[in-house]
């Protein structure tokens, strides 16, 4: 039978640093806010049941969880008075039993899944608490984490530690995970004798060890213990996962020019060989099939790009559209809830939003498609194999036809038949002369004017 797992997400911190209305752990990393990081990592690693603690103020942290995990418990910590306490403000779901309980932070978005199973892996081993620790090159400021043939004994802080026990470099990460046979007696024994009159969660190694419990560490990178505090800690924790996830897509067969300048969403999706070339920003909702080419300075969310097509330079790319196979939407053109079908070409200068682009269609250069009357929006459709010149404008509710091809510089008002061709424009007049005389004119009303 599968160990059932309880995770306790601690959300109860001030984020008065961040000097933000928003609470400070629905700050996104990836366009995610750091809480649901949190609550997203401990499912991975097979959480059955979670819980929330926030503080008085935390409604905003709770809505937030509860549109990413509805079923998880959410209670208040009324009064901060340390890690342990507020642990125990979940009281009602530690005692439903379950085999594993895990203690994570709202605000440490990076620790792995794969981190969070070797931490149950180590209780389903015969632990009864788990400490999660890091090698620190400078382990000043941090907890050190006292270990006795092969057992953690303490976690000391670093202004009581002894000298000896200052060069050790193996340090506290906070995460906690606690055999749930024990969890509620263990916590319960937390005192507050210290100088904060706070109850601290690290006093449990101690005492579990003071009882001849198994008390263990395990081991994982600095970078995965990253506390957010302030908004330069912010931009550090972006910029970690964005090395993580450029990592991933090259390992998985994409290529990224420069990798450094791609900017991935939380759920990202790129298929195998794809190229992906310097200054692209991926919002959420995108998905990328097999061989797709994203050259240079393009902006996409929220849309699905079909396998062998190209998107840009300099192209904004925006929810709801959906481009077929070897379709092609080139250099400063944007497209909104637009669906682009095989082999359609939409290559400069274009606006096409709430319209359908059919098979092998051409759009010319400087046509957009009126979309918005002031109220709603509207629907144009392009029929396959249509031509639509350069500097026309689709006026929506609109269809073009199969095959029908709209003339250079045309405001298009009504529907245009399959195979028909439309002009919709001033016919041209040739005055001979009349430059000149415009010229002179001009001269005239400038003198004057002097």
């Amino acid at each position: 039978m599968a160990r059932s797992c309880l995770t306790i997400v601690l959300a109860a911190g001030e984020g008065t640093r961040m000097r933000s209305r928003l609470p400070k752990v629905l700050h996104p990393v990836a366009g995610l806010a750091m809480v649901t990081h949190v609550l997203r990592a401990a499912a991975h690693a097979g959480a059955s049941a979670q819980a929330v603690v926030t503080g008085p103020d935390g409604a905003a942290v709770v809505a937030a969880v509860r549109e990413d995990a509805p079923d998880a418990a959410c209670f208040v910590q009324q009064e901060r008075l340390g890690t342990a306490h507020a642990v125990l403000a979940a009281r009602q779901a530690i005692a439903h039993g379950h085999d594993d309980i895990l203690v994570l932070f709202a605000d440490t978005p990076l620790t792995r899944r794969a981190t969070l199973q070797r931490m149950r892996a180590a209780l389903a081993d015969g632990a009864d608490v788990v400490a999660l620790g890091f090698r620190a090159a400078d382990p000043t400021g941090y907890g050190r984490l006292i270990e006795t043939d092969g057992r953690l004994v303490a976690i000391r802080e670093h202004g009581d530690c002894s000298e000896a026990e200052r060069a050790i470099t193996f340090c506290n990460g906070g995460i906690m995970a606690l055999a749930g046979r024990h969890a509620l007696s263990l916590l319960d024994a937390v005192g507050n004798a210290n100088a904060k009159g706070e109850y601290y969660l690290t006093d449990i190694v101690a005492i579990a060890s003071g009882r001849g419990l198994k008390v263990v560490a395990v081991e994982a990178p600095e970078e995965e213990t990253i506390g957010v505090n302030t908004r330069a800690e912010l931009a550090r924790a972006e910029a970690i996962w964005q090395a993580r996830r450029r990592r991933e897509a090259m390992e998985a067969g994409v290529t990224l020019t420069a990798p450094e300048t791609v900017f991935f969403s939380h759920d990202t999706e790129i298929g195998g060989d794809c190229v992906v070339e310097p200054n692209v920003f991926f919002g959420p909702g995108v998905v990328l099939d097999e061989d797709v080419r994203v050259r240079s300075f393009c902006h996409l969310e929220g849309c699905r790009i079909g396998p062998r097509t190209t998107v840009g330079p300099f192209a904004r790319i925006r929810p709801g559209t959906r481009m077929a196979p070897g379709s092609r939407v080139g250099n400063f053109c944007e497209l909104k809830n637009a669906e682009v079908e095989a082999g359609a070409k939409i290559n400069h200068l274009t606006y096409i939003g709430d319209a359908r682009v059919g098979a092998a269609a051409n759009i010319g250069a400087g046509t957009i498609t009126c979309n918005y009357d002031g109220v709603n929006k509207h629907h144009t459709d392009i029929g396959a194999g249509a031509f639509i010149g350069s500097n026309s404008a689709l006026v929506a509710p609109v269809t073009i036809g199969d095959g029908a091809y709209v003339a250079s510089g045309s405001v298009i008002t009504e529907d245009v038949p399959a195979e028909a061709m439309a002009v919709a424009r001033g016919r041209q007049a040739n005055k001979p002369g009349y430059a000149r005389a415009i010229r002179a004119r001009g001269l005239a009303s400038k003198r004057a004017g002097e």
